[in-house]
């Protein structure tokens, strides 16, 4: 069996002009990851990531940290198809469409611009998103005119880490440094799980986690999910 691990990037900046970038607990985060499979002698045979800010600089960091131990790690591989959903698109978008014709994300919508506290603030957006998300996964409004439905991005996600995996020799140890979709995809891929439950599963991703799989030609199979044994507490994210 070869193993594959598909990490998701550190923390990015939410809620700032430009979410594609990390953070300074972001980058602090990849550090600690590339400590962490450094010291228990991970030796990637491949490595990829999409080719979104946040997860290049991900991988770049944790690679920073095996070049100055003196480990191999090789060439980044990117491929656009590991990159997250068009979350801005799906906003601005059918967000916009539902904030204007749905009760409940127009309450959501206005709770969220009114809110005085951070911390709410970051409730009402939640709940929103996860509301309109819900609604592309469902592909209910067929109406709004968006660059690609779920099916097709989920599938372009399965297709490339099929292309990886079937590239893949006996054996061998591929890294994949991804966003929290691919990552809830290629669980619900493993789980022969319900879209939704993809979609879910991106909620309690933590930033800089590692999911862990076993595959050969035959089986795809889910050995660990969202590992942050290494994180202290105070670094645990989910955006």
């Amino acid at each position: 069996m070869s193993r594959l691990f598909i990490i998701r990037h550190g923390q990015a900046s939410f809620l700032s002009d430009n979410y594609d970038q990390l953070s300074e607990n972001g980058c602090s985060q990849a550090k600690f990851l590339g400590e962490n499979l450094s010291s228990q002698d991970i030796v990637f045979d491949s490595v990829y990531c999409g080719n979104l800010v946040r997860q290049v600089d991900t991988a770049e960091i944790v690679k920073s940290v095996y070049d100055k131990k003196h480990i191999n790690f090789p060439e980044i591989q990117k491929n656009e198809h590991l990159n997250e959903y068009p979350a801005e698109e799906i906003m601005t978008s059918l967000g916009k469409y539902l904030i204007e014709n749905d009760a409940s994300a127009s309450e959501l919508f206005k709770k969220c611009n009114n809110a005085t506290e951070e911390i709410d603030r970051h409730r009402y957006f939640q709940k929103l998103f996860e509301l309109i998300l819900e609604s592309w996964v469902k592909n209910e409004h067929t109406e709004v005119n968006l660059s690609m439905t779920w099916s097709q991005w989920s599938d372009q996600v399965r297709r490339a880490l099929d292309e990886i995996m079937h590239n893949a020799k006996k054996g061998e140890l591929i890294g994949i440094f991804s966003s929290g979709g691919p990552i809830g995809v290629s669980v619900q891929t493993a789980l022969e799980a319900p879209d939704m439950k993809a979609a879910e599963l991106n909620w309690r991703i933590y930033n800089c986690s590692v999911t862990k799989f076993s595959f050969n030609k035959h089986r795809f199979t889910l050995d660990q999910f969202n590992d942050t044994s290494y994180l202290s507490e105070e670094l645990l994210t989910y955006r």
